[in-house]
């Protein structure tokens, strides 16, 4: 088959959604018109563990334009039968409104409905709950761990024994918060037994799952619609009550609710990176061969559901050691459930293991680079299995180039501008390729204009971009000549839109939809005899801008509206698929980075400055360089958080969160942002999937962090092993 030309695909091409966004066209969640929707506001627990042991609702249904206050007292009970589709935990999942126990502060235990916004927000203030609280526990540092899950290769005890050189570290990390722009919000409407939501969520068919099994319905009675998403980071990646509460609640009321959760009610109840505790134990000989590596890490869960990420993969494959021993316990605690966020795990890890071999580094008087050089493995030594592709070694090069790395001192303190000291730093990167089965749908309209459609989401990495550029070459269409639909559960079936999954994915099956329909159109102008490319092999036919030719020979063929009028056809269509990897893997999927960082710390306030950063990426096939700058800002940006800001702070005594809004829960800002820039190698992954993807935006969140750190270092000779940095831990 002739290859199809590749006008789209690795141009840097703006949004195809742009204009809606910065117009408000752009329908969010919340945003939607319903006919009849009235207000929900959530009233939320004050306690962090006990019982109600009542609740007086008579001053809130007094108030004007209150329909229902609804709670455990009045609420009927609910199937909530068994799913694991939907992204659920381990363990049994908060059930709405079905008991009087309360396992977390911020906990909803009641809902109040009203003809306004207003009156439900007045109401709920008067709604008047009594607890028999008990003591809850939220430290991580307090609380007993569970029984750990563990990995082992070779005996690392007897591997650090006899190491020449051996270091012992213990790591903390801080609760973060997703906070995205766009709240947490539903709109939830009944028409007989089938229900229609309008959600803010990363996955639609998960969404639309749970509510299956929490209501008991079929899967036919149940459809989820999210065309945009403002935001996520992962916070969107399963179906939180205020969902269920809007189903609920409009379902008693027999008129479509409206549930908008407020900011502070979101770091109560839609998830976030959970706390670390992390000890690592490393042993080199002293030309830093590393012998063997200890991990032993506990992290925060609910005590009614298990959370585990994978925060254990980087420390046994990024580098090569013949010695590994791993425990990874949760921590029950009363919380609500933690959730995956940005680079979940490995960010991580990577700030751990990225921060020891800076130290080891430093100790041994070896350019950190060239230590990450001398233990670069031959094969992805966890499994034994080769790399799909691994082009670390040239992010190194490439970046240390373009960064000007030949300009850092490795003596600390040595670089000063006026009260500033400077320092330079880098750390590499790994996230796994993930990739799942996906389904596509593609229709070539007689007029020359193309539909694809896919259940898939777009929180802002561009989807309805990138889809778009692989159908346009796939079919030989211009770009504005597709249109590609997404957001809604009637679509074919699509992964979660999360861990970088959806290009490899969704991708994969739109090319092929799209590729099936234009071999379609091919066949039948070969076919039929009235066409100029009557009896031309199908394999010598390629399509560029609606017109199908023979390779070499533009001025033999036809356009798609000329050969489907021919032949009395309205369209043609075809369904797509990727049916995910194959079982077993044959190599080892990952991308990787490696970022520099350069910082300025105030030598009398403490305070750190991201002065520049860059990222360079070996993540396979880059399908729209505009909207991987965007992804690589994006997460250098979130890096820059983790490092230096963020961090929940919970009050032990009851469980509050006492920064839980944006006020005094701190994120980066245009102040905060430098000069980013991402270099991507070029290539792609052939063995990955059939676009050749590795998967961006988790990448280039991993390894920031722990860049950073590395330059505060450089900057202060102060070596800090606690995130977020802060100006008290540096002076």
């Amino acid at each position: 088959m002739s290859p199809q030309p590749q006008a789209a695909v690795g141009a840097p091409l703006s949004r195809v959604d742009g204009r809606l966004k910065v117009t408000g066209k752009a329908l969010y969640a919340a945003e939607h018109d319903v006919d009849g929707a009235v207000h929900a506001v959530i009233v939320d627990a004050r306690i962090g563990k006990g019982r109600i042991t009542g609740i007086d609702t008579k001053a809130a249904l007094a108030h004007r334009g209150v329909l229902r206050v609804i709670h455990h007292g009045n609420a009927p009970r609910l199937p909530y039968r068994d799913n694991s589709g939907s992204n659920n935990l381990p363990g049994r999942r908060l059930r709405i409104f079905q008991d009087d126990r309360v396992l977390f502060h911020g906990q909803p235990v009641a809902v109040v409905v009203a003809t306004t916004l207003e009156a439900a927000q007045h109401a709920a203030s008067l709604v008047k709950v009594d607890y028999d609280a008990e003591q809850s526990s939220t430290d991580l540092t307090e609380a007993k761990p569970g029984e750990p899950t563990r990995y082992a290769r070779g005996d690392a005890e007897s591997g650090l024994l006899s190491a020449p050189v051996r270091m012992d570290m213990a790591y903390r990390l801080a609760r973060n918060h997703h906070n995205p722009m766009e709240p947490h919000a539903t709109i939830a409407r009944w028409d007989g037994g089938k229900l229609t939501v309008w959600d803010k969520t990363q996955w639609i068919l998960g969404t639309q799952t749970e509510l299956v099994a929490v209501f008991g319905l079929e899967t036919e009675a149940v459809r989820v619609i999210s065309p945009f998403v403002g935001g996520g980071f992962g916070s969107g990646l399963r179906c939180w009550p205020n969902t269920v509460i809007a189903a609920l609640a409009a379902r008693e009321t027999r008129r479509p609710v409206k549930l908008v959760l407020s900011r502070r009610q979101q770091y109560f109840n839609n998830g976030f990176r959970p706390a670390y505790e992390y000890r690592l134990r490393l042993g080199s000989d002293r030309r830093g061969r590393l012998k063997a590596m200890t991990h032993d890490v506990e992290a925060e869960t609910s005590s009614y559901e298990t959370f585990n990420e994978a925060v254990l993969a980087p420390g046994q494959m990024l580098y090569s050691m013949p010695h590994v021993r791993q425990t990874y316990s949760t921590v029950p605690l009363d919380v609500n459930s933690p959730i995956w966020m940005r680079g979940p795990g490995y960010a991580t890890a990577s700030f751990v293991v990225e921060s020891a071999m800076d130290e080891l580094a430093h100790e041994l008087g070896i350019d950190p680079i060239e230590l990450r050089r001398r233990n670069e493995p031959s094969e992805d030594e966890s499994t034994n299995l080769p790399f799909s592709t691994r082009r670390l070694r040239e992010c190194y090069t490439v970046g240390a180039r373009e960064f000007g790395w030949h300009n850092r001192s490795p003596r600390p303190r040595s670089r000063r501008e006026g009260d500033w000291l400077i320092g330079m730093g880098m750390a590499a990167g790994v996230y796994d390729t993930a990739r799942a089965p996906a389904q596509a749908r593609a229709r070539l309209d007689a007029d020359g204009t193309a539909v694809v459609e896919a259940a898939a989401s777009d929180m802002g990495p561009g989807t309805y971009t990138s889809q778009t550029q692989v159908a346009a070459d796939a079919l030989g269409l211009t770009m504005r000549s597709v249109t590609f639909r997404l957001g809604d559960s009637l679509y074919p079936q699509t992964p979660p839109h999360g861990g970088s999954m959806t290009m490899a994915s969704v991708g994969s099956a739109t090319l092929d939809a799209c590729d099936k329909v234009r071999l379609r159109a091919i066949e039948l102008a070969v076919g039929d005899e009235d066409s100029p490319l009557y009896g031309v092999k199908p394999a010598d036919v390629v399509v560029r801008g609606g017109r199908l030719h023979v390779q070499g020979n533009p001025a033999r063929g036809e356009t798609y509206q000329r050969l489907l009028a021919r032949n009395n056809r309205t369209h043609l269509a075809a369904d797509g698929s990727y049916a995910g990897p194959s079982q077993p893997e044959r190599h080892s999927f990952h991308a990787y980075n490696a970022t520099f960082a350069e910082v300025a710390v105030d030598t009398t306030l403490g305070l750190v400055r991201v002065r520049r950063m860059l990222g360079v990426y070996d993540a396979g096939r880059i399908i729209s360089p505009k909207l991987a700058d965007s992804q690589a800002i994006g997460g250098i940006v979130g890096g820059i958080g983790t490092a230096l800001l963020e961090h929940t702070v919970t009050d032990h005594r009851d469980g509050r969160i006492v920064n839980a809004d944006l006020a005094d829960y701190l994120v980066p800002v245009n102040a905060d942002v430098p000069d980013v820039k991402a270099i991507y190698l070029d290539g792609e992954d052939p063995e990955a999937d059939p676009l050749g993807v590795k998967g961006l935006g988790e990448v280039v969140h991993v390894g920031v962090a722990p860049a950073i750190a590395s330059a505060v270092f450089n900057a202060t000779g102060r070596r800090v092993r606690e995130l977020p940095i802060t100006a008290e831990s540096l002076l």
